[in-house]
């Protein structure tokens, strides 16, 4: 399920790929912000990330907004590797918060490229281990507008954490002793 841009609604109620029209001009807005604290003087190429939270781990008074949103912008290193992406920032600093699988209601990403770009491979991969496949991803253009992907369409067949093993198998695994004939 993707699309462009739908003509926003003036009633807050309506959703959009799950999401409220405040919801979504609000992510919008904090992703394209996000961007224009991206540090990349190397590339020149601007990433920004907002995550749409849908509360707080905590339920502490003190991290609650009307829409609580968290940001990230890439940041590059000299050492071309070192750099990271906006998404695995933004991502980050939510799990550093508390925030686990089933708390991000949605990602926007946004650059400066006339055309809607879209998470890169590893950020797929990092967004799949806290999101789920229905999780919107809205790509932003340099004009604002954007275009929907769910992360499973984004990266279908997808490895995630359920695939592994469960943590009791581990231990039983590791605490057996070797049978001796």
């Amino acid at each position: 399920m993707s699309s462009l841009a739908p003509t926003l609604s003036s009633d807050p109620d309506v959703l959009v790929h799950g999401l409220t029209t405040v919801e979504l001009q609000a992510l919008s807005a904090k992703c394209l912000e996000a961007r224009e604290t991206a540090y990349c003087p190397y590339s020149l190429f601007r990433v920004g990330c907002a995550i749409l939270l849908r509360s707080s781990p905590t339920h502490d008074p003190l991290h609650l907004s009307s829409t609580p949103i968290i940001t990230g912008a890439n940041v590059e290193n000299a050492s071309y590797p070192v750099g990271t992406c906006a998404e695995r920032v933004a991502m980050a600093t939510a799990i550093i918060q508390g925030y686990r699988r089933g708390s991000f209601k949605a990602v926007a990403v946004a650059t400066d490229m006339d055309d809607f770009c879209s998470p890169c491979g590893m950020c797929r991969q990092f967004l799949r281990e806290f999101c789920e496949d229905e999780t919107p991803i809205i790509m932003h253009a340099k004009t604002g507008q954007y275009k929907v992907k769910m992360l499973g369409e984004l990266l279908p067949m997808s490895f995630g954490p359920e695939a592994l093993p469960k943590r009791e198998l581990l231990e039983v695994y590791h605490t057996e002793k070797p049978k001796t004939t």
